[in-house]
């Protein structure tokens, strides 16, 4: 998937407030590292998401972008 439509999802799904925390939640299960605070700072911003999980966690955008279509899909 092209980051920009990962990007546009990021926003259209990260919107809806149950869907927000359906997605914090794995997360939060997948890479504990990463704190319910820091998910609230990029909630708004696709790419953000994806620098804070590779700071924290040492996964690649590829590997995240991945995880989040398979999330969302």
């Amino acid at each position: 998937m092209a980051h920009d439509t990962l990007k546009r999802d990021w926003n259209d799904r990260m919107a809806d407030d149950g869907r927000w925390d359906q997605f914090r939640g794995k997360v939060r299960e997948e890479w504990a590292e990463v704190t319910d605070q820091e998910m609230e700072e990029v909630r708004g911003n696709f790419e953000q998401f994806v620098g804070k999980v590779k700071e924290k966690t040492g996964e690649t955008a590829d590997a995240i972008e991945r995880k989040f279509h398979e999330w969302t899909s």
